[in-house]
């Protein structure tokens, strides 16, 4: 229970009399009792004051965003920085600077080099004197040959244009004098027999779910390109191409099913559909439906290829992947699970090895490092160590065993003596149990065990950051579109954007999967396993062989 605050009644004249008894030091009886009242009244005033400021830290945080979350950054200083502050200018002695020797960058960094230009026309340039075996014009004597033909000299000349482009073919009509009969030009070969190609519906698919830009914004970029693209018909584009393309959706639903480590995680949502049933909800008060609206994240991992799937509506992260897990093998052990600690985040019907993100228990302590710095830098130093292990095993590109070996060589012995502090400092009540610092405490030592799967499960994750960073799709469709008009629309958009994001996942190019799925959707509807992002070039390979057009 709470201790019970003491509570002393005195008026403005006694407590001027006691300041004048403190400054003469003729203490009576009492006084050292009041004092006291008053140092505590203080400091429940001063972590009163210090909670406050900490809360409004977190809702700029959720607001803004924050800038970096490392530990040098979240402390102020690293570990070289205290280094440098425990010498003196004087002991340093002359010529020696504070700043530590930078490496120097190389020639050409942060620039793309030509072999990353794979979308553009590539044309040969022939010598427009010299040609193989000519006599060398410089010396005379000698004769020129080729040279760096697998590694010519590029120069790149880039153009802007609309996203959709076109041509418009002007086709003659001739017409008969004497029987009025009109005969009009055939389209060229090649032109096609749709207005719309594929890659039209490729690109705004990127545009839109793989890159947040909304229709009417596209449309204006198009109009002022002089090729108009209304955002009615952008939509249309879409929907029909959905229809083409879906198996390659379920499919992924199938696969992914069937993962051994699977991340969820939800973010809200606006539906305007259920928005409006949101209102009549409210306006029945026996009603008690669930008025939330979500997009919910899942990351499967299976074969070293991860699989990101969308949902968006009334249920949350747990009920998606519930739903997910039906099409689960049933012969298939339980999946590992990474996510947060809500409960809402795991399923009900379906078992699973829970395991819980060390990021979010690490970001308690990020909060409150200012209020309490010792405590955080010994929290957060810890850490950083353990995922700087981490790193070196993704270096190394270690088994799931030789990596939990690792760990539980090198980060095992880190986390059992953060433990150990963190239960001492609750025990010798150095630590507030009820305070932002008690909380992030409590946090971590309640979900020890699920913190720390890395340390007994092959392949268990730290954090769940993979997951995270693909829910910024369906965030940044949130604050550039504002919401989906429809469930169906929802649903269309879902598909797309774990479509796109699984390409971005398996390093495979969206555009170009986008277009392929469409290109082939009567293959694609016979046989969707065999047009997955990492094997659908095998599959144009065969057809390319086989003579069939690509």
């Amino acid at each position: 229970m709470k201790e019970k605050q003491q509570t002393i009644d005195i008026s403005a004249e006694e407590l001027e009399a006691l300041i004048e008894r403190v400054q003469r030091g003729e203490l009576e009886p009492g006084d050292a009792e009041i004092i006291q009242a008053m140092a505590e009244t203080i400091s429940r005033l001063t972590a009163a004051l210090d909670e406050k400021d900490m809360s409004i830290k977190r809702l700029k945080r959720i607001l803004f965003g924050s800038k970096s979350e490392k530990t040098e950054a979240v402390l102020k200083d690293s570990e070289s920085n205290q280094k440098r502050d425990e010498k003196t200018k004087d002991e340093e002695g002359p010529g020696q600077g504070d700043k530590e020797p930078k490496n120097e960058k190389p020639k050409g960094h942060g620039r793309n080099g030509s072999d990353k230009y794979t979308g553009v026309e590539r044309i040969r340039v022939e010598h427009g004197e010299l040609k193989p075996g000519d006599r060398c014009p410089k010396c005379l004597n000698g004769k020129v040959y080729e040279f760096r033909r697998d590694n010519p000299v590029v120069k790149l000349r880039l153009t802007g244009s609309a996203p959709v482009q076109g041509k418009a073919y002007e086709l003659q009509s001739l017409r008969c004098n004497l029987c009025q009969e009109v005969f009009t030009a055939a389209m060229p070969e090649g032109s096609g027999d749709k207005k719309y190609d594929a890659s039209v519906g490729s690109i705004i698919a990127v545009l839109k779910y793989g890159s947040g830009l909304p229709f009417n914004r596209l449309e204006k970029l198009q109009e002022n390109a002089g090729v108009p693209l209304a955002d009615a018909t952008q939509w249309d584009i879409e929907e029909k191409k959905a229809d083409l393309i879906y198996p390659a959706f379920d499919e992924l639903v199938g696969q992914g099913a069937q993962g051994t480590l699977v991340h969820n995680d939800d973010t809200v949502m606006k539906v305007l559909e259920l928005m409006a049933e949101n209102k009549e909800i409210g306006q029945d008060p026996e009603n008690e439906s669930r008025t939330g609206m979500f997009t919910t994240g899942i990351i499967s991992a299976i074969d070293k290829r991860r699989i990101a799937l969308f949902y968006t509506g009334r249920n949350h992260a747990g009920e998606n992947l519930g739903l997910l897990l039906l099409h689960r093998d049933p012969d298939r052990s339980p999946p590992i699970q990474m996510c947060d600690g809500l409960s809402r985040n795991v399923p009900e019907q379906f078992a699973t090895i829970l395991a819980n993100c060390m990021a979010h228990a690490r970001r308690n302590f990020v909060d409150v490092a200012e209020a309490f710095p010792d405590e955080c830098r010994f929290v957060l130093k810890i850490l950083r160590d353990v995922y700087r292990n981490e790193a070196i095993a993704k270096a190394q590109e270690m088994s799931d065993e030789q990596r939990l070996q690792f760990h539980q060589s090198k980060s095992g012995p880190l986390m059992e003596k953060l433990k150990s502090w963190l239960k001492g400092q609750i025990r010798e009540k150095k630590i507030e149990p009820n305070s932002s610092m008690g909380q992030a405490f409590t946090y971590m030592l309640k979900r020890w065990d699920k913190l720390t799967r890395f340390l007994h499960i092959p392949g268990a994750p730290l954090d769940n950051n993979v997951c995270e960073r693909s829910l910024k799709r369906a965030i940044q469709h949130r604050k550039n579109s504002l919401f989906y008009r429809t469930l169906h629309g929802a649903s269309v958009g879902d598909m797309y954007m774990s479509i796109i994001h699984t390409c971005y996942l398996n390093d495979v190019n969206a555009f170009d999967y986008l277009n392929a799925l469409e290109e082939h959707s009567q293959q694609l509807h016979e046989n969707p396993e065999r047009w997955m992002p990492w094997n659908y070039h095998e599959q144009l390979g065969r057809q390319a062989d086989d003579g069939q057009t690509v």
